[in-house]
């Protein structure tokens, strides 16, 4: 008998199809298509043979949407209906939206997603996104001839859960269908051919319009592992460009400075004089008969703040994966702002060695990105390849005094999925509240909520008898979902965490500064409200059985006793700060019990026994 191999469910394909896939960059400044035809990845173009498509949309009243190139004269003459680099804000909260970053304007309700007034109706950043992605994904259907099977989308490495899943809805709002998120630098890894049987350790730099990326990812005969990440959701070109505006703005008189439309144009300028300076050494600008020359080693010195802003984030994702910059074989250039002459210097020096920088930066996510698309299409059988990935954050949830029990660690490879055990605190409790959280320190006040869920129908047992499995899953895109069951009844409960709002990559680069300064305070902070919830339990379990039979089984002077080392206890618990005080506390209080307990205990066997023959507990 013949033995056949079963593939994966859509993953395979007749010999002679050849089913259309596609890799997105979903880009802050700029997005990019491609499609592997021919055996080779190649970026698609418009009917202009433009290949990059300015993620600009403009908004008309009752009109159809207008996205890319064609958009971007609105930005000066019907700014508040032109949206760009909305990336900065996709997956992201209000409160979390610095006023510098969009100078639009939001709808004023109670809302947590934050949407954007156009004349066309509000807009949330997924929306927004849906448009650019719409866009691409017609520029492909068109260029490729048909339909599409699936695309493979990039984001950052360090977009956390509610920016990947703000990325997966704006794709499912444009009729794509997602094969699977891929991490920005693990698809210019995949672009280089680093997976065709490499070994070694890799850096891959990516400065975009928007955002800064730094990866470290180790190769092993074509499994990415990526054992670091690092960076910033708001670095990137932009702020180039708004470094040379101010630079400008600050030459011109003081009405000149008052003047938004002015400065408008001016920032807008400021992008082209930034592509001139790759090549020239100066170039002159003339703003209302007013000539202002700029010259290469000012950029410079203007950018250099920002340069070594990313650089402190190269070093931290160094220390992160244990490893020296002797330890890295090779560093990949990805993004556009990448071709600025000061950054691939900066680079080399940094790693001391020479980066990749062959393939065209914008183009090089997106070449990634088809080639693993073509592949997850099932076109090419047996080129799959294992790519690792890690999570920014650790995770977990909140457990009695505060306090945050991390079932998943940060910069653990995912997919992953681990469980751990919880159990009842009172007596008769029925029912549990589990509140995901995600960060590095000890208590929930200095963590952040993800989502919050109900276990009900426990049974109602003794304290710490009920058995509460909780399960964190999460997927190769990095999308969380949390199981609680309880073990004896099999009655359950889970949720998929999907917050309106994520956290910055600045956001996760303090908690995890916070939780390094923080880490002793942290520990002693955590033993106390531990020993405080252990002396609740005592005084509680005291109070019960002092109410049941108390007066029966102590006498007056056994009974002052007991009483003064619990408001001993009681004492202690609210007003020290030291968990050994209170540890002795209890102790000193279950000293001054023992002869209780022991009393209750041949109490109930008594009690037990009374009226039944010794035979029957023989049997």
């Amino acid at each position: 008998m013949a033995l056949l191999q079963i593939s994966e469910p859509g993953m395979s394909t007749a010999p002679h199809e050849h089913r259309l896939a596609v890799g997105i960059d979903l880009g802050t400044t700029n997005s990019l298509v491609a499609s592997v035809r021919s055996g080779m990845a190649e970026t698609l173009t418009d009917e202009q043979g433009e290949t990059l498509l300015p993620s600009v949309v403009h908004y008309q009243k009752d009109q159809a949407v207008i996205v890319g190139q064609a958009a971007l004269p609105f930005r000066l003459t019907d700014p508040l209906n032109t949206i760009s680099s909305v990336k900065r804000i996709l997956g992201r909260a209000k409160h979390d939206i610095k006023v510098h970053e969009c100078s639009y304007s939001f709808v004023q309700d109670d809302q947590s997603v934050p949407r954007i007034n156009t004349c066309n109706g509000a807009r949330s950043a997924v929306e927004i996104s849906a448009d650019i992605l719409t866009a691409l994904k017609q520029r492909a259907e068109k260029t490729l001839g048909d339909e599409l099977t699936g695309a493979v989308i990039t984001v950052p490495a360090y977009f956390d859960d509610t920016q990947r899943q703000a990325t997966k809805d704006a794709a499912k709002i444009a009729g794509l269908n997602v094969f699977r998120l891929l991490n920005e630098p693990t698809a210019a890894a995949i672009a280089y051919g680093l997976d065709a049987g490499a070994e070694g350790v890799v850096a891959v730099f990516d400065l975009g319009g928007g955002t800064f990326d730094i990866s470290i990812l180790k190769l092993r005969k074509g499994v990415f592992e990526v054992i670091a990440t690092g960076g910033d959701s708001a670095l990137g070109g932009d702020d180039f460009d708004a470094a040379i505006s101010q630079w400008i703005t600050h030459q011109l008189s003081a009405d000149q400075q008052q003047d938004q439309d002015l400065q408008r144009q001016i920032y807008i300028q400021a992008r082209g004089l930034k592509q001139q300076l790759t090549d020239a050494e100066q170039v002159e600008l003339t703003i209302q008969d007013q000539q202002i020359l700029l010259t290469r080693a000012q950029f410079e010195q203007l950018i250099e703040p920002l340069i070594k802003k990313s650089l402190v984030s190269c070093r931290r994702a160094l220390r992160d994966a244990e490893l020296s910059k002797q330890d890295i074989t090779q560093v990949v250039m990805v993004g556009g702002s990448t071709r600025v002459p000061r950054v691939r210097a900066a680079v080399e020096e940094f790693f001391e060695r020479v980066p990749h920088t062959d393939i065209d930066p914008d183009r090089v996510v997106a070449i990634g990105a088809a080639l693993q698309a073509d592949v997850l299409a099932g076109n090419k059988p047996g080129d799959e390849m294992l790519l690792l990935d890690v999570i920014p954050l650790s995770l977990g949830i909140e457990t009695m005094g505060g306090l945050v029990e991390k079932i998943i660690s940060r910069n653990t490879t995912i997919p992953v999925a681990r469980a751990q055990e919880f159990t009842t605190y009172k007596d008769g409790q029925t029912a549990m509240r589990v509140h995901v959280l995600q960060g590095e320190r000890e208590l929930v006040s200095d963590c952040r909520s993800l989502a919050t869920f109900d276990l009900t129908q426990i049974p109602p047992l003794v304290a710490g008898a009920a058995k509460i499995k909780v399960t964190f899953s999460v997927d190769a895109d990095g999308l969380l979902n949390v199981l609680a069951e309880e073990v004896n009844t099999g009655v359950q409960a889970k949720i998929e965490v999907k917050p309106s709002y994520g956290l910055s990559d600045s956001e996760i680069e303090s908690m995890l500064k916070a939780s390094m300064e923080h880490a002793k305070d942290d520990m002693l902070m955590r033993a106390l409200r531990e020993e405080q919830v252990d002396a609740d339990r005592v005084v509680e379990a005291l109070d019960a059985a002092l109410a049941k039979d108390g007066q029966q089984l102590l006498s007056a002077d056994e009974m002052s006793q007991i009483m003064q080392a619990r408001e001993a206890l009681v004492l202690v618990r609210q007003n020290s700060g030291q968990p050994d005080d209170i540890k002795q506390a209890i102790q000193h209080l279950e000293s001054v019990s023992e002869e209780y307990v022991a009393r209750r205990m041949n109490h109930s066997v008594q009690s037990m026994m009374q009226g039944r023959a010794v035979e029957e507990f023989g049997e």
